[in-house]
């Protein structure tokens, strides 16, 4: 057999000679391009304590992230008191969710509506209508429908979805509430308390005024004598013996502040030695609490209460409590709890249906939400528990890992500021420990110390303590 000899190639094509032996000795391989997995949606409902820290731990590389709030920021609600007075500015109380962009999606939006089946969002947008005839491009995630009068709402798919959309004020439909009371849940209501308070020193301090109206501008009224309720009555008698002392010296004298609730005592889930202890700092800063007292209706610049009758004001602060969200109230699929109409969840934080079954695609958490084997108080402190584990639990489903392990709640105490450098701390209801209870201003010390540890950014752990 005869084989042919090797072609010669010229000195000259060196590259060409050696391109050739790479193709000659180079073994065969087979190139293959897998298509990219593409990101299961993270919806994320609201931005308060419980969606917000999942906002911010969970794993947007591996997610694709979508927030929806009517709230373009999260409220740290601690500090709306101390905003409302001025002790702190607005800023403070607050964290944009546009830190985030542009890996998070997010809509400035209510939701309207869940469809547990066809795994979609009906959303409204909270921002004003537009009044011009052209319309807006729609977004790449959003299908828009028409709703005539209010804006253009829109849908959104969703794979897995976090429900934490909180709770209203609750008014317990008394007539007159909403029209003429201000609540203290987002740095908005304590913009407008700020103003409130000093519009009411302004009007007293007219000289066409006389004292009996001067009186009755400067009666500041709490309805609400949980820790919001409280915080807010020492931190507005902090400031009216101080700065309004200094500026309006004839007219602290003359302003009162009456703190009321239904209940038998102030601060009812505290320790009652720390009530007592609290009642008795109250009493002696001149602070009027009324337990045990009803309000029938509410009309501009009058309180009807029925163990006193009319009760004029200046200012009204209402905070006795949560409420159902609307968006929660519309749910049929799910199973509440009959008496606060909150979703329950296992231990998993998963939804239950009415039928019993698990839906392992949506979470509730936070004040919207409740477990049904361990119900816990609607506190800031365990929605932030549950929005971490949450976290976890989803970084870790991303990633095909299993996380078997239940929510388990860690009680680290309550705290209330009562004024004058002054707080207490309740951690009693928890077995072992160091400190269970605590008062005064040691209380204190841990009431601004915990306060400035759990601020979220940079720039409000530098802000806070300046402005303290």
């Amino acid at each position: 057999m005869l084989v042919p000899p090797p072609t010669r190639l010229p000195a000259s094509s060196g590259a060409m000679r050696q391109g050739l032996r790479v193709a000659i000795h180079a073994p065969t391989r087979a190139f293959s391009a897998s298509v990219a997995r593409s990101k299961q949606r993270l919806v994320i409902l609201g931005s308060g304590w419980g969606g917000y820290e999942v906002l911010r731990g969970v794993d947007k590389k591996r997610w694709d992230v979508t927030m929806i709030s009517p709230n373009n920021y999260f409220n740290f609600t601690p500090l709306l008191a101390s905003c409302a007075v001025g002790t702190l500015e607005f800023r403070c109380a607050t964290e944009p969710v546009r830190r985030f962009s542009p890996k998070v999606t997010a809509y400035q939006a209510w939701c309207d509506k869940i469809d547990l089946q066809r795994k979609t969002l009906q959303c409204m947008p909270a921002t004003p209508p537009i009044s011009f005839e052209a319309q807006s491009v729609p977004q790449a995630n959003a299908t828009t429908t028409e709703s005539p009068g209010v804006g253009s709402g829109f849908s959104v798919r969703y794979d897995k979805l976090v429900i934490a959309v909180g709770a209203y004020s609750q008014t317990f439909n008394i007539p007159g509430v909403k029209e003429n009371a201000h609540f203290l849940k987002d740095v908005k209501d304590a913009r407008a308390i700020r103003t409130r308070i000093l519009e009411c020193f302004e009007q007293a301090n007219q000289p066409t005024i006389s004292d009996v109206d001067r009186r009755k501008l400067l009666n500041f009224c709490i309805v609400g004598a949980g820790p919001t309720g409280v915080e807010f009555g020492a931190e507005l008698h902090d400031l009216i013996h101080t700065e309004m002392q200094a500026h309006y010296p004839t007219l602290a004298r003359l302003a009162k502040i009456s703190l009321y609730d239904v209940a038998p005592q102030i601060l009812g889930m505290f320790d009652q030695s720390l009530v007592k202890y609290a009642e008795k700092s109250f009493s002696r800063e001149g602070i009027n609490i009324f337990t045990s007292h009803h309000v029938e209706r509410v009309e501009p610049g009058r309180l009807f209460v029925k163990e006193q009758g009319e009760v004029p004001f200046g200012l009204l602060v209402w905070s006795t409590g949560l409420a159902p969200n609307p968006l929660i109230e519309s749910i049929t699929e799910l199973k509440k709890d009959p008496k606060t109409n909150s979703v329950i969840t296992d231990e998993h934080l998963n939804v239950i249906t009415k039928g019993g079954d698990i839906d392992a695609s949506v979470w509730a958490i936070g004040d919207a939400a409740k477990i049904e084997s361990a119900p816990l108080p609607a506190t800031a402190q365990v929605a932030n528990q549950k929005a971490k584990y949450l976290t976890k639990k989803l970084n870790k489903l991303v990633k095909d890992q299993d996380s078997p392990k239940p929510f388990e709640f860690h009680n680290q105490g309550s705290l209330a500021y009562i004024g004058n450098w002054k707080a207490i701390y309740d951690r009693s209801s928890d077995e072992g420990g160091v400190m269970t209870k605590e008062s005064g201003r040691l209380a204190w010390l841990l009431w601004r110390s915990a306060y400035f540890t759990m601020t979220l950014s940079v720039r409000n752990k530098i802000l806070v303590p300046t402005y303290w």
